[in-house]
């Protein structure tokens, strides 16, 4: 078993020092970049530049052909085990429950590989094919916070078509046992003695058909909003959070097209898009420092009634959070006594989900059922949609397919989501993470929240605005013994 504290990684310049080591000895997986010759943004000689962009394109078009298609298997599902996504659960031992499953799933936005976008700047790439997609993941968890921020809660997609390669061990409808012979649940109040049988049936029905109705409508309603939530992650140069507008960002973090993106830096290009748009203006993303949540700076970041010369009650004085915290769940592979950690952090209903991945392969988590990952794969290959046509198809966003994988072989390099819509949620949040981050069997917790601000623990410059977080592992205590601390107090070393 590994004994490795997550806050243990190595940061230089914001990239998990494991994250370099992979970027330069990994070639050809996971959002590894292709070697320098294929480079498509070299500014050489006018000739290598022509043969760049030949070979760039090449490589482009075998990644289409290798992303493009897709092996056929089928997931299982099984009857007893609860399955949970993002704080719901499901037990599949019923066809309403199965139902739930597929809305609760297919109406998770779904972002791929595209090709034949039009070309990000200063380079002829016209595909991320090969290399963006952990960027793809880093967009699915944004969504995710998007549509928790912005639509009803358990709003689902009305069209949300039937699931595919799924095999639920459902029960066969022959009597209304189970074929173990274990009666089916029954989620209606208990009848009283003289209430007429037929007449208790038909309240219950009523009831359910009327909320049904509200729902639906509630959820047509917001078919606008799903539809502009959608377009602002086309890829197009000018989508708020399109894979042009993500790459150029990560300029700033000596990146660009074609480099190797990992989740702890992909969690700050999310921060900066957000911050870039009108959405900043009542939502906020922070980013966890050294797997240290600072609730002073989530509270300085999100209190605007702090900056308001007089306190208006009327307003709206505190922005919605997104919170995201990088994480290093042990040391080259995952440690096992982090797994009941994980899986209670995602079965919270303020998750929004984990990306990360297998080794060499990124992935976003949505959930899970017994020791088995549910995940959506951002390694399929589709045509790019116009999302600046009025009613651009919606299809290709959203996966029908649900994919599992055991945690053991879940890359321990992740970068966890969370969303709090206002103070309280936030306050609950804290309390119902720490008690979920307690389940760990590991001395040293996943992450923490820490009273105060990052410049009272000796991190002045490093909030959580800041782009390039630096190695400063320090344990939670006051201030006063910060100076006075050893090195191996204020280090655990791998």
């Amino acid at each position: 078993m590994n004994s490795v504290s997550p806050s243990a990684a190595q940061y230089v310049g914001g990239v998990m020092q494991d994250e370099l080591v992979d970027m330069r000895t990994q070639q050809g997986t996971f959002a590894s970049r292709p070697s320098q010759i294929l480079d498509p943004t070299t500014d050489t000689v006018e000739e290598p530049d022509e043969v760049d962009k030949l070979k760039s394109k090449f490589i482009s078009a075998w990644n289409n052909v290798k992303y493009g298609w897709t092996i056929k298997t089928k997931t299982s599902f099984n009857k007893v085990s609860p399955v949970y996504i993002l704080g719901q659960s499901f037990l599949l031992n019923n066809e309403d429950e199965v139902e739930r499953f597929r809305l609760a799933f297919v109406s998770r936005i779904w972002t791929t590989y595209r090709k034949d976008f039009p070309q990000i700047e200063g380079t002829s790439w016209t595909t991320d094919c090969g290399w963006g997609c952990m960027l793809r993941s880093g967009q699915m968890l944004l969504a995710q916070g998007l549509l928790v921020h912005l639509m009803p809660r358990d709003w689902a997609w009305l069209d949300a078509n039937q699931l595919t390669d799924v095999d639920f061990e459902v029960f066969r409808p022959r009597s209304p046992v189970r074929a173990v012979g274990i009666p089916i649940p029954s989620f209606a109040s208990p009848r009283m003695p003289n209430t007429p049988e037929k007449s208790f049936a038909s309240d219950i029905m009523a009831r359910m058909v009327q909320k049904t109705k509200t729902e639906c409508t509630r959820d047509k309603q917001a078919e606008p909003i799903h539809h502009s939530v959608l377009a602002w992650f086309g890829d197009q140069p000018h989508a708020l959070f399109g894979i042009h507008e993500l790459v150029e960002i990560g300029k700033c973090s000596g990146k660009k097209a074609g480099d190797w993106y990992g989740p702890s830096i992909v969690a700050h290009i999310l921060r900066k898009a957000v911050a870039k748009t009108s959405l900043g203006h009542n939502l906020a993303v922070y980013v966890a420092q050294d797997c240290t949540v600072y609730k002073g700076d989530v509270t300085h970041m999100c209190d605007m009634s702090q900056s308001q010369t007089a306190y208006d009650p009327s307003n709206h004085s505190w922005k919605s959070v997104i919170i995201l915290v990088p994480v290093r769940l042990g040391g080259e592979a995952l440690n096992p006594a982090y797994i009941e950690c994980v899986k209670n952090i995602l079965k919270l209903e303020c998750c929004i989900g984990i990306i990360g991945g297998k080794p060499k392969h990124s992935l976003y988590f949505i959930g899970f059922q017994d020791e088995q990952l549910l995940y959506l794969d951002p390694h399929y290959c589709q045509p790019v949609v116009d999302v600046t046509q009025l009613n651009f198809s919606l299809e290709s966003f959203h996966c029908t397919s649900p994919k599992k994988m055991p945690f053991s072989r879940m890359d321990p390099s992740c970068t966890i989501g969370f969303y709090a819509k206002t103070k309280k949620d936030f306050e609950s949040l804290c309390f119902a993470v720490c008690v979920a981050l307690s389940s760990s069997k590991e001395k040293y917790p996943i992450f923490t929240f820490v009273d105060g601000e990052s410049q009272d623990y000796g991190l002045e410059g490093h909030s959580s605005n800041y782009t390039s977080p630096t190695a400063h592992i320090l344990p939670p205590r006051t201030v006063e013994n910060s100076n006075n601390r050893r090195q191996s107090d204020e280090f655990v070393f791998l």
